[in-house]
């Protein structure tokens, strides 16, 4: 079996097309959608063609694909910044009825059982909860009590969009890293599994991109391309950033 990893698309449409005919030329067997559709600038299209496959695909839930679903609930999270809150408001008001039942439905976990790799466990940040944040650099003795009693050998994650591949104990762990909003870079990264694990970029068009969501009314429409699309943070930046808020 050989299955596509694609995390963390937050609405990138144009990313995420330029992935799947990676995807289609790489004739895997199943895409996993490992959280975090939402939010972002084109987000009705984006879900609409995840469901247009034409290869089995299962789908995890992110926080923010979470918190997209509790506005469409009538809840709102008052701890997210303003400017954060306007963005899952928009995405909501954006989406269809059916689609909110369609994110209820998705799973904070999922396992699959890859030949050559053994029974892998895909979450969005970590397998106990989808906002814990912990990169390449975050110590084992941290992380053990997470990852050393579980049924898997392999852990496939995303969240901190940034690929990597690490082992814990006796867990490999890999990242993903983003489909649509890259912290290590320009271009669309996501994850091949078969007779091994392979981090993946992509290549896409990305002034095209930047022009398709400043035409949307996506509030953070002239933000998004600039500093996630044309110029996103490199990996050093990231990680620097994320010293901050990881477990500790």
């Amino acid at each position: 079996m050989r299955v596509a990893a694609l995390y963390d698309i937050h609405g990138n449409l144009p990313a995420l097309d330029a992935v799947l005919d990676d995807v289609r030329q790489a004739e895997v067997d199943q895409i996993v959608v490992g959280g975090d559709v939402f939010p972002g600038p084109i987000p009705r299209e984006t879900v609409a063609r995840l469901l247009d496959l034409d290869v089995p695909a299962r789908f995890i839930l992110g926080n923010g694909d979470r918190e997209v679903l509790s506005r469409m609930r009538g809840a709102e999270n008052g701890a997210l910044p303003e400017p954060v809150r306007e963005v899952i408001r928009w995405v909501a008001e954006s989406l269809r009825p059916e689609d909110e039942r369609l994110i209820g439905g998705w799973p904070s976990t999922i396992h699959i059982d890859v030949d050559g790799l053994g029974r892998v466990l895909f979450c969005h940040a970590t397998p106990r909860n989808d906002t814990e944040v912990f990169t390449r650099r975050t110590s084992e003795e941290l992380l053990s009590p997470i990852f050393g009693s579980l049924d898997a050998q392999l852990v496939v994650c995303g969240h901190t969009h940034m690929p990597f591949d690490r082992r814990i104990g006796e867990v490999r762990v890999v990242n993903a890293g983003s489909v649509g909003m890259s912290f290590a870079g320009p271009g669309a990264f996501w994850l091949l599994l078969g007779s091994g694990v392979e981090l993946r970029r992509t290549d896409y068009d990305l002034a095209m991109a930047a022009e398709r969501i400043r035409s949307t009314s996506y509030p953070q429409a002239q933000d998004f391309p600039a500093n996630n699309v044309l110029q996103p943070p490199s990996q050093a930046t990231t990680l620097d950033l994320l010293a901050r808020v990881e477990l500790k």
